[in-house]
């Protein structure tokens, strides 16, 4: 289970990563958006680069931007555990995989919703991690797209019919409902926002989705 730091309270941040080190969440999902990838604008490495100071969680940078392979460093530099880049936007994704792996990270690929699985039959291989988007990206609190529930299943299939250690993730209008959904299709990790940070107890919201 990860949760989207998107979702935070950005003037308490000290206090959400407070929160999050004593839950039981596996990961923090980082989403730098660049406002030309995505019709939005997150935060960027300057913030990312106080969070490792602060968080005992492994770090999971989603980096929705053009161009990702250009902050590669600046991305392992956040001792970052994943790496995820979207397959839109790399002309030469094999080699910004290879790239991520070089520097320590694990390398992980993102799909839109409306990117077919059939991309990433050369590349699966060489991922540790399929992030698949079930609501468009670059805003939280999004409707979720119920076709990606056997999207996951699909993909879910590929990896084990290729005997594949693959993680499969999914982000975007992700709750108890929803998450059930996804992890009964094959869903390794959930990530979630809004419903996490806006929770009356984000802590045990947590754990429940964690439970799933």
């Amino acid at each position: 289970m990860a949760p989207s730091l998107l979702a935070a309270d950005f003037l308490n941040l000290e206090k959400e990563i407070d929160m999050l080190n004593r839950s039981k969440a596996d990961w923090i999902h980082l989403d730098i958006m660049d406002g030309v990838f995505v019709p939005n604008i997150s935060f960027g490495f300057a913030v990312t680069d106080l969070l490792k100071k602060i968080t005992r969680k492994p770090l999971d940078t989603h980096l929705m931007i053009v161009q990702p392979e250009k902050f590669i460093d600046e991305v392992a530099a956040t001792g970052s555990t994943f790496m995820n880049v979207h397959y839109e936007a790399c002309s030469h994704l094999h080699r910004v995989v290879q790239q991520i792996r070089e520097r320590g990270m694990r390398p992980a690929v993102t799909l839109n919703p409306h990117t077919p699985l059939s991309v990433l039959e050369e590349i699966l291989p060489e991922l540790d991690m399929v992030l698949l988007m079930s609501v468009n990206p670059g805003f939280g609190g999004q409707q979720f797209i119920e076709s990606s529930v056997e999207k996951v299943a699909r993909l879910k299939e590929m990896i084990v019919r290729r005997n594949l250690s693959t993680l499969i993730e999914v982000d975007g209008g992700v709750n108890l409902e929803t998450g059930k959904k996804l992890v009964e299709a094959g869903a390794d990790a959930l990530v979630a926002g809004s419903y996490v940070f806006n929770a009356d107890d984000p802590i045990r919201t947590i754990q429940a989705l964690k439970m799933l």
